[in-house]
């Protein structure tokens, strides 16, 4: 259900300001630091960010698809650490429970996650198991009423700080991939559940990740999400759909504040006696980057649309996550060669956008997967139509 028009706006441009006004400002401390400043969450909980995407009737905003994706469009424009801070609450941590969980299950913990009072997170990724979902090796054995649970998750963004883990595990041997994975929801203080160090990353800093160790951890039956065994690979490719529009929706966002901050520095910055935006090769760079993060921009606000009409949108969405990660890459590596001598500089901030964009094309599905699963629909749909 979608806000009305003028509610939206009116959050829109409070979360516009809010970027401008007090996140930006505090973009270099939080990279210097690598934490984001609890008075910084505070207020984030109080502009309602925790719970965007959340249904209306637990707490949350209730944005659609495509409000969702404006919203995203605006926080891009600022360090992604911010957006990660509560991005699990509205999506991937929180997004399986609002699909698939039970009526109990939603309301012990919808909330709670709407406010920030709790942080989720999405425990799927392990050692060895990253992009091949289905073959994930972490076990949950059934005993009387309760689970067991045994493996080790890995890169789970969120995971030093969460209350609550949406977890993959298969209960099932023998069956075809997928059919034998369930998600359980298991809480902080489970007995037998353990955290790693927090990762070194390359980029993101103040946006947190570690291993998830779970050592015979014991669940109630009750964990189980949606209250069915089997159904967790579904519910994980549901999930993904949505988490891949949003992070398209941020790689757009981060892709305009660069083009803004290049050509400001462009027609500034003087060289042969006249700004460097009059130089052709400087314009084209810039030019390029305007039309691809437009279009862009355009295919997100239309898959989003679709999804809003509850439309299939797996091959769309794979489209958008796909095109967006790698032109925000492109338009970041442009970003760095206009600014010359000073991209490559700490105190501009553009190498640290350079690294930050990185992560976009590995997480929530690399490129390749996205170029694998968008070719295997194209053949399954003709197979069908012929």
């Amino acid at each position: 259900m979608a806000l009305e028009a003028d509610l939206f706006e009116q959050l829109r441009d409070t979360i516009r300001r809010f970027v401008q006004e007090r996140l930006v400002p505090l973009e270099a401390d939080v990279a210097r630091l690598d934490r984001i400043p609890d008075e910084t969450r505070q207020e984030m909980r109080e502009l309602g960010l925790f719970g965007l995407s959340i249904p209306q009737e637990y707490g949350g905003l209730g944005l659609n698809m495509e409000e969702e994706a404006r919203i995203a469009f605006e926080l891009g424009h600022t360090s992604p650490a911010f957006r990660s801070a509560f991005g699990t609450n509205n999506g991937i941590g929180s997004q399986g429970l609002v699909m698939d969980g039970t009526e109990a299950q939603k309301s012990a913990y919808l909330p709670r996650l709407a406010t920030g009072e709790m942080i989720s997170s999405f425990a799927l990724t392990e050692p060895e198991a990253g992009s091949d979902a289905g073959s994930l090796r972490t076990t949950a054995r059934r005993g009387g009423d309760e689970y067991v649970l045994n493996g080790t998750k890995r890169f789970i963004t969120n995971a030093p700080y969460a209350d609550l883990f949406t977890v993959f595990a298969r209960t099932e041997t023998g069956q075809k991939p997928g059919g034998a994975v369930t998600a359980f929801l298991v809480e902080r203080g489970a007995p037998g559940l353990s955290l790693g160090k927090i990762d070194k990353k390359m980029g993101q800093a103040g946006s947190h990740t570690c291993d998830v160790i779970f050592e015979d951890c014991r669940v109630p039956a009750t964990a189980v999400l949606g209250g069915c065994e089997g159904r967790g690979f579904k519910t994980a490719m549901k999930v993904l759909d949505r988490g891949r529009l949003h992070i398209s929706a941020f790689c757009v966002g981060m892709a305009e504040r660069l083009i803004k901050d290049s050509l400001a520095y462009a027609m500034q910055r003087k060289q042969f006696g006249q700004p460097i935006a009059e130089f052709q090769l400087i314009q084209a760079m810039l030019a390029d980057s305007r039309a691809e993060a437009y279009a862009a921009k355009c295919m997100v606000l239309e898959t989003a649309r679709s999804k809003d009409r509850n439309e299939s949108v797996s091959t769309e969405a794979a489209c958008c996550k796909m095109f967006a990660s790698e032109m925000v890459g492109r338009v970041a590596d442009r970003a760095v060669q206009i600014h010359g001598g000073a991209g490559y500089m700490e105190e501009y901030g553009i190498e640290r956008a350079y690294r930050d964009v990185r992560l976009f094309r590995i997480y929530e599905g690399t490129t390749q997967i996205q170029q694998i699963l968008i070719a295997k629909n194209m053949i399954k749909e003709a197979a069908a139509a012929a």
